[in-house]
């Protein structure tokens, strides 16, 4: 799990808009972009060319 503080303040790179946890807590979602960035040795990796579309 991410640290609650760092959490709060992290934003999607590239819509600025809020993320949130995805279902299994192994990545972040943003909804506005429908992307998925990954979560590695509990350091998000917030890079778009790292994200993955969101299944449908």
């Amino acid at each position: 799990m991410i640290d609650k503080d760092l959490f709060a303040i992290l934003v999607c790179p590239k819509c600025k808009n809020k993320i949130e946890y995805n279902q299994d807590k192994l990545g972040l979602v943003c909804k506005s972009c429908q992307l998925e960035y990954p979560i590695r040795d509990d350091i998000p990796v917030m890079l778009v060319d790292e994200a993955k579309p969101l299944a449908d």
